[in-house]
């Protein structure tokens, strides 16, 4: 019978690839990593999880199939994936694999795994703890006949981000409490979010690259702690068996567009994610340019792995690119958000442009347009000046919808599900999103707004 290679998969939520050092960020963030992909492996310069955030991401990259495909759009998804579709897990049990999550319990997305294991993903040490369970996981595993997937959802760059000792101070040397700075306030002035930042900010704190900074210091905990289990990997003598993948559901907002310390929005930084994957059996390392999805994961680790499932996904096997040969090419692409607020639009090299289903509680533009060659932050917003090029891309999207809603016999997912909000339905307004939707603990708040007034921030 044939042994087929492990899968270790590291798939990291809210991590974009522009705070990795593996991407070239100017911060030391993933030393490990960078250097474990180096030696061998294969980094995608331009990966994107078009269907934002959590549960959409993984049913994506679960599945092989796009939002049309998983009929999954929603953080909130009500109900299971589609019975008709197959799962990772599910579809390498047939081929004689055991399956493992750790910290996906409960989620839509995490069908069809032989065993759940939970951990301290939301309190300090995420990654240490991580470790406590993964590694003895990890033994059990390579102790075993059959090939196995271990799947391990690391929560370090998720909100509240706690990076330990010395981390906290890694990448800041500033006073975080500088009466003076006032970058934090309209943070603390944002009323959906406010009761939350407050649960974990540091009391009184002023400076937003202190948070930031611990966003970083986060990954790079992370990034130390995942080295203890790539070390446990090659020491077990498993690593040339085994294949191993970085990635992540969505990027994070962190400071920009006035989305703070969040993964809402279609701005780049929440949909460019880090796809990385070493093993010895991979024909070319080095770098990939073409555009990929996470939808483009399953039908890549299968082709690796020498399994074809028969399956018709939407994704693409990227196992040609990674020897340097042609891919079919999908340089643009449907992208949503059903989280804390319900857009849609369309991403190509050069245009974004984004459709509010309804008001934002942002109270952001129903249609925004941004030329990415001239304008890669995203900052300013075009559409009225261009109306000819928000028609052109609004008809794309449009004729790609049609084509996906005929293919599947389903209406588009971001026109069903209303309840994407748990309100029950759409809002009317901006004021009305802005005043209902809702994060963190008042009472536990109330505690530490006192320091408000002494900030000069607006109640």
């Amino acid at each position: 019978m044939k042994k087929y290679p492990n899968i270790l998969l590291f798939a990291i939520d809210s991590l974009r690839s522009d705070h990795m050092s593996l991407y070239g960020y100017d911060r030391l963030t993933t030393p490990h990593i960078d250097k474990y992909i180096e030696e061998g492996g294969v980094v995608f310069e331009n990966m994107f999880s078009p269907s934002v955030p959590t549960t959409p991401g993984y049913a994506s990259m679960f599945t092989g199939m796009d939002c049309f495909g998983t009929d999954c759009v929603a953080l909130r998804h009500e109900g299971g994936l589609l019975p008709e579709i197959k799962t990772l897990p599910e579809i390498l049990r047939d081929y004689g694999y055991t399956s493992t999550c750790i910290g996906f319990q409960g989620n839509a997305s995490g069908r069809g795994y032989d065993k759940y294991i939970s951990y301290g993903d939301w309190c300090p040490n995420k990654a240490g703890n991580m470790n406590e369970v993964a590694i003895p996981e990890l033994e059990r595993l390579a102790n075993q006949d059959q090939p196995f997937v271990l799947f391990m959802r690391h929560m370090d760059p998720h909100s509240p981000y706690y990076a330990p000792k010395p981390f906290d101070r890694l990448f800041y040397e500033g006073n975080e409490f500088d009466p003076n700075n006032k970058s934090l306030n309209p943070v603390y002035e944002f009323k959906p979010f406010r009761d939350y930042f407050l649960s974990w900010f540091p009391e009184g704190c002023t400076d937003a690259e202190y948070i930031i900074a611990q966003y970083d210091g986060s990954v790079a905990y992370m990034d130390a702690c995942i080295n203890t289990i790539l070390v446990k990997l090659k020491n077990l003598g498993i690593e040339d068996d085994t294949i191993v993948v970085f990635t992540s559901d969505h990027g994070e907002t962190l400071y920009d567009h006035d989305c703070y310390f969040d993964h809402h929005s279609l701005y780049d930084n929440v949909l460019v994610v880090p796809f990385a994957i070493k093993w010895s059996g991979l024909e070319y390392c080095g770098r990939v340019t073409d555009y990929t999805q996470l939808k483009d994961v399953l039908p890549t680790l299968l082709s690796l792995c020498g399994i074809d499932s028969g399956i018709k996904f939407d994704g693409r096997d990227m196992t040609p690119a990674i020897r340097g040969e042609q891919v079919r090419q999908e340089p643009e692409f449907y992208i949503t958000e059903a989280t804390w607020m319900r857009k849609h639009g369309w991403r190509t090299p050069e245009w974004k442009l984004m459709i509010a289903l309804e008001p934002d509680f942002h109270f952001k533009p129903q249609v925004e347009l941004y030329n990415l060659v001239e304008d890669p932050k995203e900052l300013n917003n075009i559409a009225d000046k261009e109306p000819e090029v928000v028609k052109f891309l609004t008809d794309r999207m449009m004729a790609h919808i049609a084509k996906r809603e005929k293919e599947t016999g389903r209406t588009n997912p971001m026109y069903t599900n209303l309840n994407w909000n748990g309100f029950g339905r759409p809002f009317e307004s901006s004021e009305e999103a802005y005043n209902t939707l809702h994060i963190g603990d008042p009472e536990a708040a109330r505690k530490l707004q006192a320091k408000l007034s002494e900030l000069g921030v607006k109640d």
